[in-house]
């Protein structure tokens, strides 16, 4: 009988809760798609068939039993997310490129970029390799312009034809990183690469082809048009998502400031927009005494403001924090035809659990979490204060400054955990930067956005742009003002593979539950962030073709190369915590040698990384003197005891970091799992550095 009543206790207790569950389905859904993320192996049918019997299940416990329905439902949503994943992976499930690819490619435009290194970047479907068959092609390449291509201008529909250099997406740059290969799976996107040949024009676009993206392109070369400079490239990528014509260089600076949620088509973007048109129709129709008196217009813009944002959302190419916006303003606004509260708690579960059904690996993007975040705190925060705060505290002429800097602080420390885990960065003056420039972008270039797309019919669509271009370039110079700031960004290392998700649930905890137990969340936060003053980094990282190691060392990572690697030399330092560039860091103690032959001390061993022409015939001679061997070539036959780390080693394990241990080392390889997205490769054998120390290596 007391075990019956410890048993009966939690769910009664849920019961007098229910008013705070529905949130929690859309969290346990995205913990059953954390978990199938989690694993090293690709689920099989079986785990699918199981999780489909828990969802009937929990499903039937749910409508048979009230008192155990929180508990089925609970089971019900886990189950989800896994299903969901997996059906999503799945689908989507196409070729990657399995091996290094030079020549002809012929395919379609879908989108142009910009790369980190400011080349123009073009993303074809339809492609075609020369004598690599259909099963095999890639559903989707990228490939970089280097050079000048004056004489084409790239549209999404055309078929164009290059000679390109390709390969597969590359995994992480190291154990425990993020997933480039993964984000890329989920894009379909199967190889990447550059071109430094002319790229022909093969057809124009077909009728009817791709009809948002080139609509898209067109606003963007119309509005280019009137507004010059980065101040028009940023006005027209605002408005449209076409970042094409936007330099790396501003880019950096809205990132430094704070700033760049402003460039991406986010929710706030979305919010501005259909904000001022949903004003406008609804003032707009009230000041005509014969509409106002037979029609709602409070409805009437709901409509029309509804519409606006599903066709901004198409237009924006719908990210995840477009996607998330759409959802929730589809709500608010949904709420206001059927005379209900629009903005809630579940609002934005309900958001969350179409996004999350629906695209399963938006889980794990900043994107996702950190628009999440923001909006559910502003919810709560706003929800917390007390009234009197807006009426008695603060004059009515205070109140719009107010509400600025409140959203600013708040969005921006509801965010911050994220974007300093993803992007390893706090950005000092992000406060006082947004606070300089979201009015303006609320209050001028949205706007003036949505009236030049009214007057573009009779011709008078200038002016408007004209009053965006204005609003564009004093952001640009904020911008850059705060950036160039000492002490603009603090570098953030990487914390571990359990911190985010241990702060975030801490963090939903405190926000749904209310009670005494609510404070129990803080002890997942405290775990989290102590976790993340104690992670330590890698003594070594080798790249996954051995041309670059980082080596720590007393004045941060020092690297073996100044050029090589570049890509990986960045993430590195980034994850790190380190603000120096590649050469910078290829100039600290760490590395002795010729360019070629890289002599360093690994915990007591002496080591060396061999790279460039003849790397290969140095190996006889130093493996007499070397405890260690890295070799940026492939070798047909290892030298017995000779401890050795090569290319051909290298692309089975990937990139490689060697930790400290006890008294010795460990050695932690990249390519451990085996998923749709990255089959594991055969098993290899890595030296042995267990036990070896700076004592055992005196001797």
């Amino acid at each position: 009988m007391a075990v019956t009543k410890a048993l009966i206790a939690p769910l009664e207790a849920l019961q007098t809760a229910r008013g705070m569950l529905f949130p929690w389905i859309a969290v346990l859904i995205g913990c059953g798609i954390g978990i199938w993320f989690t694993l090293d192996r690709e689920p099989g049918a079986g785990s699918y068939a199981l999780a489909a019997l828990l969802v009937a299940g929990g499903v039937a416990l749910a409508v048979k039993a009230e008192l155990a329905r929180p508990l089925g439902l609970a089971v019900a949503a886990l189950a989800a997310g896994w299903i969901a994943a997996g059906i999503r992976a799945h689908a989507l499930d196409a070729p990657m490129l399995t091996f290094r690819y030079y020549g002809p490619v012929e395919g379609r435009i879908v989108e142009i970029d910009r790369s980190q290194s400011d080349a123009l970047r073009l993303t074809l479907d339809q492609v075609v390799l020369q004598e690599v068959s259909p099963e095999r092609t890639p559903a989707r390449v990228r490939v970089s312009l280097q050079g000048e291509q004056e004489w084409l201008k790239p549209t999404p529909g055309q078929v164009v034809i290059l000679t390109a250099n390709l390969a597969a997406p590359e995994g992480p740059v190291e154990p425990g990183a993020f997933d480039f290969r993964r984000m890329a799976f989920f894009d379909q996107l199967g190889a990447v690469g550059y071109t430094r040949t002319p790229v022909l024009l093969l057809e124009d676009p077909a009728d009817g082809a791709l009809p948002i993206d080139r609509l898209r392109t067109w606003l963007t070369q119309g509005m280019l048009a009137h507004m010059d400079g980065q101040a028009g490239a940023f006005a027209a990528g605002a408005m449209t998502g076409d970042r094409s014509a936007i330099t790396e260089d501003t880019v950096q600076a809205l990132r430094d400031s704070s700033l760049a949620h402003l460039l991406a088509i986010s929710g706030m973007n979305m919010a501005f927009l259909t904000g001022f048109v949903f004003a406008l129709f609804r003032y707009g129709l009230a000041l005509v005494p014969y509409v106002a008196l037979r029609v709602n217009t409070k409805k009437v813009a709901a409509v029309v403001s509804l519409g606006v944002a599903l066709f901004y959302l198409l237009l924006s190419g719908a990210n995840v924090a477009t996607e998330r916006a759409f959802i929730m303003i589809s709500v608010m606004l949904g709420a206001v035809l059927l005379d209900r509260r629009a903005l809630t708690l579940r609002s934005v579960a309900v958001a969350a659990m179409i996004l999350l059904l629906f695209k399963p690996e938006s889980l794990l993007e900043p994107g996702f979490q950190m628009s999440f975040a923001a909006t559910i705190a502003l919810i709560v925060g706003f929800a917390a204060l007390d009234g009197s705060i807006y009426r008695e505290r603060v004059p009515r002429w205070l109140m719009p400054v107010f509400t600025l800097v409140l959203s600013s602080l708040i969005g921006g420390l509801s965010t911050a955990p994220y974007a300093a885990a993803h992007f390893n960065r706090f950005t000092d003056y992000g406060l006082l930067a947004n606070v300089l420039t979201v009015p303006v972008m609320g209050a001028v270039i949205m706007p003036a956005g949505a009236v030049a797309a009214l007057l573009a019919p009779v011709g008078l669509a200038w002016l408007p742009l004209w009053v965006m271009e204005q609003g564009a370039g004093w952001i640009l110079f904020v911008a850059h003002w705060i950036a160039g700031l000492e002490g603009a960004v603090t570098p953030i290392p990487a914390p571990g593979p359990w911190v985010l998700p241990l702060f975030t649930l801490g963090a939903i905890w405190l926000t749904l539950w209310r009670g005494r137990v609510q404070a129990l969340g803080l002890v997942p936060v405290a775990v989290a962030f102590g976790l993340w003053a104690m992670a330590e980094r890698p003594v070594l990282l080798v790249s996954g073709d051995g041309r670059l190691l980082g080596l720590e060392g007393p004045e941060g990572r020092a690297l073996s190369s100044p050029k090589d690697g570049g890509f990986a030399a960045e993430n590195w330092l980034q994850n790190d915590g380190d603000l120096a560039e590649q050469a910078q860091a290829a100039e600290r103690p760490g590395f002795d040698g010729p360019k070629g032959e890289r002599w360093f001390d690994l915990g007591g061993l002496k080591a060396v990384v061999l790279t460039g022409k003849g790397a290969a015939a140095k190996l006889v001679d130093v493996c007499a003197s070397a405890d260690l061997v890295i070799l940026a070539a492939e070798v047909e036959t290892a030298l017995p005891g000779c401890p050795l780390i090569e290319q051909a080693l290298l692309s089975q394990t990937g990139p490689l970091a060697i930790w400290m241990e006890g008294g010795g080392m460990r050695i932690e390889q990249t390519k451990g799992a085996s998923r749709l997205w990255s089959p594991r490769s055969r098993d290899v054998d890595l030296p042995d550095l267990t036990g070896k120390s700076l004592a055992s290596a005196s001797q």
